[in-house]
């Protein structure tokens, strides 16, 4: 098995002793060249900005003022001359130079579980193969052992596809850890809890009798796990085990977020999604290498997230009013860390929305071309990637395909996508599809 990271004179090595050989991928001479690279190599976490429910490429990030399909919104200069988005995300667009947007993005599952599925795996929701989620595939490979909180985090996922989240046959050692749960359906214009469930031990029990309690608990499994041959009692004890060291470590104040100062509250803005925002800053600098934020919802926007299929317009300037703060603020955050050369920050939903308007003001589902965005570690910003026609309604130029978008994923976060895990039927899965074609152009 290949590893996570190789230096180039390990690449010639290993490519000169045939280690490499034999592979036709259309990407693998990119791979040489890209994923290896030094700038590459020094991405350390991930943050998926997840815009749950399908946000409209046409009023976001690929705007169209020249056609009928083009709506009400106004486009804006951003900091990279020639680049315009949306003008409701005015500080997003001051960011832009950090950023590569992906124009070309076409999928063919406008249902939003399935699509939800294929955004997270890489894959379709079919067959026997129980593939993982990317936080879950991604969090194992750059996930340091002596971290010691969980290497994924999700923050209220919407769970409009449960399958999307698991960690699929790498096992639930890999399983996220959840917080702010949505299903608590929290105000969008207030504060969350973000804390940890069940992490304080209970009221009268000190540390002596609770590691009584967790060595009889040990004592039993392991007897347990002597006469049995169960998978599920190793899960089972290591998650006991992972659980306990985060309890007893100081890591854990990572989800205090009254420890930063008020103007940075502030600024990231005071609700579930810049909460989330900031915490996945605190989380990084913890070790954390995989975190999930979802917006889900704003004030007055009563469906699903992004789910615009009625008054369009008024749900997505209020989501933008919300995202615009937050997105702006974490990358500002990170970067007077100093975490963004080593921390990418990716921008997707299920799909795009349509370019024509219903009769309800609203845009409908729609895969066929959409956009996203990627911004940080490994990311020569500043770029679109793609083109679609001047009615939005196809791509033109470069489309790319959910594979395509997990592969650049791996090369810009140092990985080699070749790298295999043995799946639950006994089949070795890269970490991405070897027909993918990764946009190497945006990968410093």
């Amino acid at each position: 098995m290949f590893r996570t990271r190789q230096s180039r004179r390990d690449w010639m090595r290993m490519t000169t002793s045939g280690l490499m050989a034999g592979s036709l991928c259309r990407w693998f001479p990119s791979l040489a060249g890209q994923a290896l690279a030094a700038d590459a190599t020094k991405a350390k976490a991930c943050i998926l900005l997840w815009m749950t429910g399908g946000p409209s490429q046409l009023d976001t990030f690929d705007p169209k003022p020249d056609h009928e399909n083009g709506g009400e919104f106004k486009p804006i200069d951003t900091s990279v001359p020639g680049i315009q988005i949306c003008e409701h995300l005015p500080q997003v667009a001051q960011q832009m130079h950090h950023a590569a947007i992906i124009r070309s993005m076409s999928t063919k599952e406008g249902d939003h579980e399935r699509a939800t599925y294929l955004a997270h795996t890489g894959y379709l929701p079919q067959g026997p193969i129980r593939y993982p989620t990317i936080g879950s595939l991604f969090s194992k490979e750059l996930t340091a052992p002596e971290t010691e909180l969980p290497g994924f985090v999700a923050i209220a996922p919407s769970f409009l596809s449960r399958r999307a989240f698991a960690p699929g046959f790498l096992g639930p050692q890999y399983s996220p850890l959840i917080v702010g749960d949505q299903r608590q359906a929290p105000n969008p214009n207030m504060g969350t809890d973000l804390g940890v469930r069940n992490i304080e031990l209970p009221e009268g029990i000190g540390v002596p009798q609770a590691d009584a309690r967790l060595g009889l608990l040990d004592v039993l499994e392991t007897g347990f796990q002597e006469t049995r041959l169960a998978s599920g009692v190793d899960s089972h004890r290591t998650a006991y085990q992972k659980a306990v060291k985060m309890m007893r470590s100081a890591a854990v104040g990572a989800f205090n977020l009254d420890e930063e100062p008020d103007t940075l509250r502030d600024s990231y803005g005071r609700n579930p999604f810049g909460d989330a925002c900031l915490l996945a800053r605190r989380l990084v600098e913890r070790g954390v290498s995989f975190i999930e934020v979802s917006l889900n919802g704003a004030q007055g926007n009563t469906g699903i997230g992004w789910d615009s299929h009625q008054d369009n317009f008024n749900a997505v300037q209020q989501l933008c009013g919300v995202l615009d703060p937050a997105w702006s603020t974490l990358l500002t955050d990170l970067e007077q860390h100093g975490l963004l050369d080593s921390t990418l920050v990716l921008w997707m939903g299920d799909f795009g929305r349509t370019p024509d308007i219903n009769d309800n003001t609203g845009r409908d589902h729609f895969p066929v071309a959409w956009s996203s965005v990627m911004c940080g570690a490994g990311i020569r910003g500043g770029q679109v990637v793609g083109k679609t026609s001047a009615d939005g309604k196809e791509v033109e130029d470069r489309p790319v395909s959910m594979p395509d978008y997990l592969a650049t994923v791996c090369l810009a976060l140092g990985l080699d996508p070749e790298q295999q895990n043995m799946s639950n039927i006994g089949r070795p899965i890269r970490l991405a599809d070897p027909k993918a074609m990764p946009i190497t152009e945006i990968i410093g």
